[in-house]
C-alpha cells in the first residue's frame, strides 16, 4: 500500500506577489496535487486509517474534497459515493464519475448533502468521510505545513500565512502544521468571500453562527457554519488568526492578476485568499502592525 496519497509540492516565491507586498511571498502549490487540492492529504490519510477494511465511503462535497475522496477510493479498491448539492457544475459530476465514484445530487447547498451523505453512512454501513470537520484530516492537512518548514530550511519562519476558510479544514491543519513546527506565533490571515464568510459571522458574533444562505460565487467556500475547532482557535489567545472578507469581485479579478503575472488559473476560492495581496490588505495589515 502507498505510503500515503499525496504529493510533496512546490514551495515556489512569486516575484512579483512579493514586491507587491514588500516581503517575500512563497506559494504553496496544492493545486499540483493528484486530486487537485489540499484536500488529498487529510481525506487520505483519514481513509487509511479508516477506510482499509471498508464496504465503501460516502462524502458530501460539490468540489475537492470530493474529488480526493474519490481518488482515493479508487486507489485503495473501495466504492465511492459523492453527495453533491445541485449548485455543482456538471464538469464537476463528470470528473467525480470518471475517477469511478457513484454521484447523487441532493439538496441546494453542501449541508443538504451532508445530511444525506450521513444517512447513507447509517443505513448502508459505510465510512463517513467528512470535508472538513475531523482531527484526523486536520493531521493529514498539518503536512503542508512541515513540508513547507523543510523547504525554508532551519532557523527561517515566515511571517505569517494565508489561507482561505471554507468549513474550516485547512486552518485546523495548518494551525496543528504550525504547532508541529514550533510555530504557534505565525499569524494567519483567514480569508472568506462574502456570502460564504461563516468563519468571519462567528467572529464577529463570538459564537458559532449558520448563515442563512450561501451567496457568494466562491462555491468551494459554501459551508454555512464553521467547524467548532476552527472557531475555537480563532478565540484563544495563543494564536494569532485574523478573519478577513473580500468580495466575489476582489476574488475573481485576483484570478485573473494571479493567471497573468504567474500563468497559473485557480478557483474563486483560492481567489479569495491571493485577493488579499492584491487588493493591498496584506500592506494594510503591516502598516496596522507596525502601529501596534
Amino acid at each position: 500500500m502507498a505510503e500515503h496519497f499525496h504529493l510533496n509540492t512546490p514551495l515556489l516565491e512569486s516575484v512579483s506577489m512579493s514586491k507587491r507586498v514588500g516581503a517575500t511571498v512563497y506559494l504553496k502549490m496544492e493545486n499540483s496535487q493528484p486530486s487537485g487540492s489540499f484536500k488529498i492529504r487529510g481525506i487520505g490519510h483519514l481513509c487509511q486509517q479508516l477506510a482499509t477494511q471498508s464496504k465503501g465511503v460516502v462524502c458530501s462535497s460539490g468540489g475537492n474534497a470530493g474529488m480526493a475522496a474519490a481518488y482515493v477510493a479508487r486507489k485503495m479498491g473501495v466504492p465511492a459515493t459523492i453527495i453533491v448539492p445541485s449548485s455543482t457544475p456538471q464538469l464537476v459530476v463528470q470528473r467525480l464519475q470518471d475517477e469511478g465514484a457513484t454521484v447523487k445530487i441532493v439538496g441546494k447547498v453542501w449541508d443538504d448533502a451532508n445530511a444525506e451523505a450521513l444517512r447513507l453512512a447509517e443505513t448502508e454501513g459505510i465510512t463517513y468521510v467528512p470535508p472538513f470537520d475531523h482531527p484526523l484530516l486536520w493531521q493529514g492537512h498539518a503536512t503542508m505545513i512541515t513540508e513547507v518548514a523543510a523547504s525554508l530550511g532551519p532557523g527561517v519562519k515566515p511571517g505569517a500565512v494565508l489561507v482561505s476558510v471554507g468549513g474550516g479544514g485547512l486552518l485546523c491543519g495548518v494551525i496543528q502544521g504550525l504547532k508541529d513546527t514550533g510555530w504557534s506565533d505565525v499569524p494567519i490571515i483567514a480569508m472568506e468571500t462574502v456570502g460564504a464568510d461563516c468563519l468571519n459571522a462567528a467572529v464577529k458574533a463570538g459564537k458559532v453562527v449558520t448563515l442563512d444562505d450561501i451567496t457568494s460565487e466562491a462555491k468551494c467556500l459554501g459551508a454555512k457554519t464553521v467547524c467548532t475547532k476552527a472557531f475555537e482557535y480563532s478565540q484563544r489567545s495563543e494564536f494569532t488568526i485574523i478573519s478577513e472578507i473580500v468580495t466575489d469581485q476582489e476574488a475573481l479579478q485576483a484570478v485573473e492578476t494571479f493567471l497573468d503575472e504567474e500563468r497559473v488559473l485557480v478557483e474563486m476560492a483560492c481567489g479569495a485568499a491571493l485577493a488579499a495581496v492584491y487588493t493591498g490588505l496584506i500592506r494594510r495589515l503591516q502598516k496596522e502592525d507596525e502601529t501596534t
